[in-house]
C-alpha cells in the first residue's frame, strides 16, 4: 500500500503481530465492540485473507483501521475507526483509498459499508467520501453464536 500525500501517515496491511493492539485501539476507537472482536476472530480474518485489515499509522503509531473485505463478488467495509485526536486529518480518507485501491486490484465494482445508524458523527465522513444509504435496504441478522 502507497504512503499519502502526508508524509507522517501511512497505510498497510495487519500482520498477526498488531491483532492485540487493533484490538485494545478498537474498544477506544471505534462505536462499540462486536461480536467479532476477539484474538480468534481477527486471526481468522487476517489468515484467510492476509490484505483485508488495513492500517493506517502515523509515526509509528496506530491511528486508524478498516476491514476491506471481498468475498470474489462484493465489496464490503468494516471496522472504518480512527483515533479520536486524529479525526478529521485525512486518516479515514486515507483508509478508504487504500481499500478501494484493493477492491478495485481484486475487480471489485461497488463498496458498502456497515455504518450505525446512531453514528451520526461518521454519517458525514461517508458522505464525503462519496458514500451513501440505501434505504430500500435492510440488514438481517443471525447470530450463529451466543
Amino acid at each position: 500500500m502507497a504512503v499519502m500525500n502526508d508524509l507522517s501517515l501511512s497505510t498497510r496491511s495487519a500482520t498477526p503481530a498488531d491483532l492485540d493492539e487493533v484490538l485494545a485501539f478498537w474498544k477506544v476507537a471505534a462505536e462499540g465492540t462486536s461480536i467479532s472482536d476477539d484474538g480468534d476472530g481477527v486471526a481468522r480474518l487476517v489468515e484467510r485473507d492476509p490484505e483485508a485489515l488495513i492500517l493506517a499509522e502515523r509515526e509509528g503509531e496506530l491511528v486508524g483501521t478498516v476491514i476491506a473485505g471481498f468475498d470474489g463478488w462484493r465489496c464490503h467495509l468494516y471496522r472504518l475507526a480512527v483515533r479520536t485526536d486524529q479525526r478529521r486529518r485525512g486518516v479515514g480518507s486515507a483508509l478508504l483509498a487504500a481499500a478501494e485501491e484493493r477492491f478495485t486490484a481484486l475487480g471489485g465494482r461497488r463498496a458498502d459499508a456497515m455504518v450505525l445508524d446512531r453514528n451520526t458523527s461518521a454519517h458525514h465522513a461517508w458522505r464525503a467520501a462519496g458514500y451513501g444509504p440505501e434505504p430500500q435496504w435492510s440488514r438481517w441478522v443471525k447470530h450463529l453464536t451466543d
